[in-house]
């Protein structure tokens, strides 16, 4: 019962019911990632390509995309790495969650978040004060 009301009230936790129903009507499964993400292909779009997407194992979060399906979602290459020895590149990087509100968030010197001064401002540039 928690898994149908979280299907029909939230799209973060994997497929709305909506996205389910689509699709199983129209989805034709093209492949499946490292993460367990599943990528669909489907009817045409109103320019001319087939549209695609990901059902996301858990968290629906972007970066978790792999990298050489990342080309595929974005029409960049017809042939998804299912159907090809697709090997990344040395300098794509594999997944990292998003760290924004947590400890490994990056905070730079002077800002709210850590300890420390903001380094000093070079150049011409005058900071504006009131009344001046």
């Amino acid at each position: 019962m928690k898994q149908l009301l979280l299907q029909i009230f939230t799209w973060w936790n994997g497929q709305t019911m909506g996205t389910r129903f689509f699709t199983w009507r129209h989805g034709k499964r093209v492949g499946e990632d490292e993460f367990g993400n599943v990528y669909y292909e489907g009817p045409m779009t109103s320019w001319g390509q087939p549209k695609r997407w990901v059902i996301y194992n858990g968290y629906a979060d972007a970066s978790k995309i792999a990298s050489g399906w990342h080309g595929w979602m974005h029409y960049r290459t017809d042939t998804p790495p299912s159907k090809e020895d697709y090997k990344p590149r040395e300098w794509e990087k594999g997944h990292r969650p998003n760290q924004t509100g947590t400890a490994a968030a990056y905070r730079p010197q002077g800002s709210i978040s850590t300890t420390g001064e903001r380094p000093r401002v070079t150049g011409d540039y005058d900071a504006w004060t009131p009344g001046s």
